[in-house]
């Protein structure tokens, strides 16, 4: 760490230099204005002009590059806040159908992406999402939610036989995809550029290590929501072989798991000790329950058991995921004056 020593210019002015290799890279000259931001912990950022510059393009050269890797790499830049994304190929060539397929499929993907300009050898396309529009907790609570409706519906369809609610569930992966990556794109970017951490409804940007885990933790939930909806429509008859009181255990661990999931990112948002203790209380209290189901139900074929089982682990994951959740939220909330911590 390098340490400057504090200068007085007058009756009220502190002054202090800027290192002349962090000026030289920022190019920040004599003149030139900074910005200066004050955080917790009595923290102080010195910001650059150019990080207050919203507009930043990238350029992919597709030419070496098959259609995955043209439409993960269109992913990537939408993660790392590119406004103007240009996906094109050397002098002389053109993009292939396949190219061109990939670029507007990663479009259907990301929100608020659009192509702005095509070309045969090149395509334009830019984002329009405003970080201003979003706050993090909103779009992990949204997030919740959305993995919340496809676990309640794919374990519904479980329960009568009904392959077109599990085909809703399904549906509804693609837009749980969506917030996931526009949660990625505004954590880096309040990363890269701390004056956005107020813009995404953060005072800090101590929370966006923990808000990517938890993003991905209700990722992850939202893929078990998808493995039970795709057990309904592999299934003959589209039901499980158990009887009616274990298929309303089931539904009960359900409503356990969706009770825990929710807590958990409450317990985030919220900076709540309190609820992410309850969060992992309660986690406890049905770790084993997928087991205690298993061990209770009458001899079946291996193939239905398997399925069976399948389908409580999808549960019996969420819940850990919820509990993960919940220690994270440990974290952002003793970070802070309370009632069960006072920080020196």
């Amino acid at each position: 760490m390098e340490t400057r020593k504090v200068q007085r210019l007058g009756p009220s002015t502190l002054a202090m230099t800027l290192p002349a290799e962090w000026a030289s890279d920022q190019n920040v000259e004599k003149g030139d204005e900074v910005s200066l931001r004050m955080g917790s912990k009595g923290t102080l950022t010195v910001l650059p002009e150019s990080v207050q510059k919203e507009e930043s393009e990238a350029v992919i050269h597709a030419q070496n590059l098959d259609a995955d890797s043209v439409e993960r790499a269109i992913v990537a830049q939408y993660v790392l806040g590119r406004r103007i994304i240009h996906v094109e190929v050397g002098s002389g060539g053109t993009l292939d159908s396949a190219q061109i397929n990939a670029v507007y499929n990663a479009e259907t993907q990301l929100m608020g992406l659009g192509v702005i300009e095509e070309t045969p050898e090149r395509i334009a396309i830019r984002c329009s999402v405003d970080p201003e529009d979003f706050t993090l907790d909103n779009l992990l609570e949204r997030l919740e939610s959305t993995g919340s409706t496809m676990r309640n519906e794919g374990i519904k369809a479980l329960a009568h036989g009904n392959p077109d609610l599990a085909q809703r569930a399904l549906n509804r992966e693609r837009q749980a995809n969506k917030i996931f990556v526009l949660l990625l794109r505004l954590i880096f970017t309040a990363y890269q550029n701390p004056n956005l951490a107020r813009s995404v409804g953060l005072d800090s940007g101590f929370p966006l290590i923990g808000y990517r885990s938890i993003a991905k933790n209700l990722e992850l939930t939202a893929d078990n929501a998808e493995d039970i909806a795709e057990i309904v429509l592999e299934t003959e008859g589209h039901t499980l072989n158990v009887d009616s009181g274990a298929m309303r255990r089931i539904r009960e661990f359900t409503d356990q798991v969706n009770e825990i999931t929710e807590l958990g990112v409450q317990a985030a948002v919220n900076r709540d000790y309190d609820m992410a203790i309850e969060t992992r209380n309660l986690f406890a209290e049905i770790r084993n329950r997928e087991i205690e189901i298993l061990d209770d139900l009458e001899e079946m074929p291996n193939e239905d058991l398997l399925r069976v089982r399948e389908v409580l682990v999808s549960l019996g994951q969420t819940a850990q995921y919820a509990a993960r959740n919940a220690e994270i939220a440990t974290n952002l909330a003793l970070n802070k004056d309370s009632g069960h911590v006072t920080i020196k």
